[in-house]
């Protein structure tokens, strides 16, 4: 029967005693992780969050009641045990952990709760499969790693409140019901029991509220948000997220804001994980990272730049780079430099190369095309198409020499983009190009404002509707709206979108021409926007914000690659939690209250 804790208040947590305390009693509590039964004494490592404290049990030392309840101790169980610290004989010393020269000899024992054979063990759960360690996700978190990243979460919000506390911010919340409007992906919807028939959303981000702070004359507003987007899973995304979010009035321009979250940024590393950043944030234009990189959000810890070849290529023989660019597209190459190198030195095999075909295909790229150098001459398919003198010169331009394979992308320039950038990342992953353990921090700037969309035959805000246009670009809103630059702005690191944000709108004149150029009429604007359109109107200060992204900055820093690490519960690829069993059926009589009926076969 599980005793109870009375009497038995903890000292101290396991690996917070040390050879100063040699000779104090104490009583420490826990999990028993591992045990071993050397007839008269038995050793328990005890483990809580902090990490693992030995126990050693004697029987006469504890009497022969304690020592058969030591003896009936299983993994897992949880007691609490009252002894005195000492050292351990010099051959029971354990290097590898922090209390290793210590432990304590036990004189009362409580069993506080016993637990059953575990469906895996603490150790092993890392190599136990995701719907197992996920539908027993407590037992997971018992594990230390898992321990040590939710502890940098913590303290990188702590770090986070300290300095917007020290630079003015107010933190203040927002609400999580609220108005549905389009800000790009679906949102969570939660029917009215009171207003039959009409719907809160869950928030996507609190972006109209800290507007609206802001008109409210408050300044400068944070808050560690809670988010919800109903969109498909990755390994860096969840349906609900957590982001540091800031705006602040009066800014001059986009550096105003960009100022105060480098400021963050230096002392989040800082104080977490000891790492400065460099004085001086590089900064990178949008157009720029596109053209070098193939991404707005480039990780360039390594090389394997973007090279342009489209004026060499125009007119020539092969139809496949000459049409891309008649269609008004680009080609562009990247030299994997010493990759195909003959022998035992060849990071990539023709075979390798070929696999690389349904990879690009995956970003919609209609095929992969090649040169590969070889000490005896050129290997590739294409050659014979494009001609000596157009080879040659494609050959200098990439700076090619024997053992390098070059890769082209010829298509429209977002699609060349998008497959040469996804190209990029594999091809450094398979060349081990990536240094480990280094942060690369850079700013990305001067956005497009709008992008045209085929399909709806209309122009898109390629951030939101509410950010502001880079002032020489307001002109062009009334002659070339593609050619728009906003004053947004993402904070980048070693590949990752780890923030963003943007200078926003306050006049009522470009906000409603904005909304014109977005195909919203004014019943619409009314309809989707209307309290915010209204606000604009009563003195609007010019302000601007930002918010990063918790748990991708947590995985950064934690060095792990997938978001489910970093947040406490998480859902699996179907937005399931598998440990919860949501969601779930709701029973008919909640329905009813609500006014809906469910019929799964129209969906």
């Amino acid at each position: 029967m599980a005793e109870l804790m009375s009497g038995m208040k903890r000292t101290a947590y396991c690996t917070e005693f040390s050879a100063g305390d040699v000779g104090r009693e104490v009583t420490v509590t826990g999990w028993a992780d591992s045990w071993r039964n050397h007839g008269g004494l038995i050793f328990i490592d005890l483990r809580d969050r902090s990490g693992i404290m030995q126990v050693v049990f004697d029987l006469s030392s504890i009497g022969e009641e304690g020592f058969a309840k030591a003896e009936a101790i299983r993994t897992e169980y949880v007691i609490a045990v009252r002894g005195t610290v000492r050292m351990r004989d010099d051959d029971r010393i354990n290097p590898r952990l922090k209390t290793g020269n210590i432990e304590i000899l036990a004189e009362e024992l409580r069993i506080l709760s016993e637990s059953e054979n575990l469906p895996f063990g603490i150790s092993e759960a890392a190599s136990v499969n995701d719907a197992t360690r996920l539908k027993y996700r407590y037992l997971e978190l018992r594990t230390p790693r898992l321990q040590e990243i939710l502890m940098l979460r913590s303290r990188i919000c702590h770090t986070a409140r300290n300095y917007m506390d020290e630079n003015g911010f107010v933190e203040i919340e927002t609400p999580f019901l609220c108005r549905s409007t389009p800000e790009g992906a679906r949102d969570y919807l939660v029917p009215s029991r009171v207003h039959k028939g009409e719907f809160y959303a869950l928030p996507q981000s609190p972006q109209l509220y800290k507007q609206i702070l802001m008109i409210s004359g408050m300044d400068k507003y944070y808050q560690i948000a809670k988010c919800f987007r109903d969109e498909d899973l990755r390994a860096d995304r969840q349906p609900e997220f957590t982001q540091i979010d800031m705006e602040m009035s009066f800014v001059s321009d986009q550096e105003d804001v960009m100022g105060i979250a480098e400021g963050m940024m230096r002392r989040v590393f800082k104080e977490t994980k000891g790492i400065e950043l460099p004085e001086k944030i590089r900064r990178m234009t949008y157009k720029e990272a596109m053209e070098r990189f193939g991404s707005d959000k480039p990780d360039t810890r390594f090389g394997l730049e973007l090279v342009d070849v489209t004026d060499i290529v125009r007119g020539c023989g092969f139809q496949v780079f000459s049409g891309a660019v008649e269609r008004g597209g680009s080609v562009r190459l990247i030299n994997a430099k010493g990759f195909y190198k003959g022998g035992d030195q060849a990071i990539l095999s023709r075979k390798d190369v070929d696999a690389l075909l349904p990879f690009v295909k995956a970003y919609r790229a209609k095929g992969l095309a090649w040169i590969a150098v070889k000490e005896d001459g050129l290997q590739s398919p294409i050659i014979k198409f494009l001609g000596d003198e157009v080879t040659k010169k494609i050959l200098d331009r990439a700076g090619a020499e024997p053992g390098d394979i070059i890769f082209f992308g010829a298509d429209s320039d977002d699609i060349v983009f998008a497959s040469l950038g996804a190209l990029r990342l594999k091809l450094a992953r398979i060349g081990k190009l990536i240094p480990e353990n280094t942060y690369d921090f850079l700013w990305v700037t001067e956005f497009p404002m709008f992008h045209y969309d085929e399909t709806e035959k209309r122009y898109v805000a390629e951030h939101h509707p509410f950010t502001m246009p880079m002032e020489e670009d307001i002109p062009l809103l009334d002659t070339d709206p593609s050619k728009v630059r906003s004053q947004a702005y993402d904070f980048v690191i070693n590949g990752y979108e780890a923030g963003g944000g943007s200078v926003r709108i306050h006049s009522q004149q470009i906000q409603s021409k904005v909304f014109d150029l977005l195909g919203f009429s004014e019943e619409e604007q009314a309809a989707k926007f209307g309290f915010f359109v209204t606000a604009l109107k009563y003195g609007t200060p010019p302000h601007g914000g930002l918010a990063f992204g918790l748990d991708r900055l947590v995985m950064l820093l934690a060095g792990t690659e997938d978001i489910k690490d970093v947040i406490a519960f998480p859902k699996v690829q179907n937005a399931s939690d598998l440990m919860s069993e949501s969601p779930s059926p709701v029973d008919v009589r909640q329905l009813k209250e609500l006014a809906l009926k469910v019929d799964i076969s129209k969906a």
